[in-house]
Order: structure tokens, then sequence, then C-alpha cells
């Protein structure tokens, strides 16, 4: 059996930017073990899977560790492939995953996802933390992974974590870092050395927290947000009520065929 694949650079309109993820579109589901071998022969951040139902698609996401309940810039990616290669005309895609609805929604060249918005609880500054990050912490927070507001933008920028230490943190993902920016309403980065990823390029998922989180702290519902990584990636971010929008290019890097 061969598959054919994409890798789309999301949030990003060059190629070498923003953050890769591969796109396979099924016409059944693979197992999970399949698509799991398929992701660590990826060894991208994510490998995205989805099959058409009706008028809606099933959407996985898988890092090269382990199957994720959700992905921002992968499904970004499906949503470009989808439209660009699989004659989808929209505007709006529903996917269903294991975060509930999804959906993305096409306008010109840019895609805006419509995600759960998740406002992070407040915890304690655990010693463990600083002492990982190599800096003093303002807030942290705690949803799926662990948020910390750190001084300013130049620290977030220069952050070098020990992550061998972050990823001995207890009952989270990954790390997400964040301060107000200069020239945008905030920059952030993220950690996932549990997944086997150091440094995640952009990740959309982690703006799920970012957007509720700046838009209280700013007291504004439209936001520009951008994940300062090497690779470096910029989004267009909107609160509404319970959800959010995540806005962003996407450009294709390459298209292959893979036999199984």
């Amino acid at each position: 059996m061969s598959l054919n694949y994409y890798v789309v650079d999301a949030f990003a309109d060059e190629i070498f930017k923003g953050n890769p993820a591969a796109v396979y579109v099924l016409d059944e589901w693979l197992s999970a073990e399949i698509m799991q071998k398929i992701a660590i022969e990826n060894n991208l951040s994510e490998t995205a899977f989805t099959v058409k139902k009706d008028d809606y698609f099933e959407l996985r996401w898988f890092t090269p560790d382990r199957e994720i309940d959700l992905c921002g810039h992968a499904t970004l990616a499906t949503a470009f492939v989808l439209f660009n290669y699989y004659g989808e005309s929209g505007p709006t895609l529903r996917f269903t995953s294991q975060s509930g609805d999804l959906f993305v929604t096409k306008n010109g060249d840019a895609y805006y996802m419509d995600f759960p918005s998740i406002l992070p609880k407040k915890v304690d500054i655990l010693p463990e933390y600083e002492e990982a990050l190599g800096t003093k912490i303002k807030e942290a927070y705690l949803a799926r992974d662990l948020f910390f507001v750190l001084e300013d933008e130049a620290t977030v920028r220069n952050l070098g974590p020990n992550f061998t230490a972050v990823e001995k943190f207890e009952l989270v993902i990954g790390v997400i870092v964040t301060s107000e920016g200069k020239e945008e309403d905030f920059v952030s980065r993220t950690f996932f050395p549990k997944l086997t990823i150091n440094e995640d390029p952009v990740c959309g998922s982690a703006h799920s927290n970012l957007i509720p989180y700046w838009a209280e702290k700013l007291d504004k519902k439209v936001l520009t947000a951008y994940q300062a990584s090497a690779r470096g990636g910029y989004l267009k971010c909107e609160l509404k009520e319970n959800r959010v929008s995540i806005g962003g290019k996407a450009v294709l890097f390459a298209k292959g065929e893979i036999f199984l």
C-alpha cells in the first residue's frame, strides 16, 4: 500500500519558517501503531492524519513519542492541504478530535482556526521551575502545560532552559513561556522535551491558553502574537467568549509517497 503525504510549514509565508507538519489524508483509519511508526519515521514535531466522514473530517495528531489531544499548527497544515490539494472549497472545514469540534476558515491566503479557550489556573512558582528556566518567573499557571509569564520579550527570546530538568516536571506535557511584546501584543516560546521536541517552533494549541490570558491582561479581544523560536511565526488572535480564533498562513515544503 502506498500513501501520499504533504509537509507544510504552518504560520509562515515562506519555507523554512513557522512550524512544519506532515499531513496524511486517508480513505480509512490505519492502526494507531502504524500511525505512530509513521510519525517516528517522519521525525517532525507533529504528523496529522485525517479521514473524511460525511461533511466533516476526523483528525488525529502524533508526535514522535505519542498521540496528543490538540495541535494547532498541524490542524492548520491539514486544512491547507484539503483546501489546496483535495478540492475542498469551504470556506470552513469542521474537524472532530479528542478536543471536540475544531473549525478552520480560509480567508484569502490566511487560515483561521476556531479552538477552545482554556484559561490556565494560577499555581505556585516552585524553585525548580526557575532553576530549570534559568530566570525569574513573574506568574505561573497550569492547564495541559505549565505556563510562565516572564519579565520581558528579551528574557523570552534569550531563554536557554535546562531541558533535562524541564522534562522532569510532573503532571504536564510541556512548558509555555510568554511576555508582553514590543511590536506584537505578546510573544511566547514552547518546550516539549517529554515529546522529544525540545522547542516547538510555533505552537497553535498553546495559544488556547495564551489568548484568554493576554486578552484579560491587556483588556483587548483582538491581538497579534509572535512565537520567538529560531524559525519564528506570526499569529492573528481573537478571543470569542469560550473560543479563540488563531490565524496564520501556510506554505507547502514537500509532497511525497510512502510505502507500507
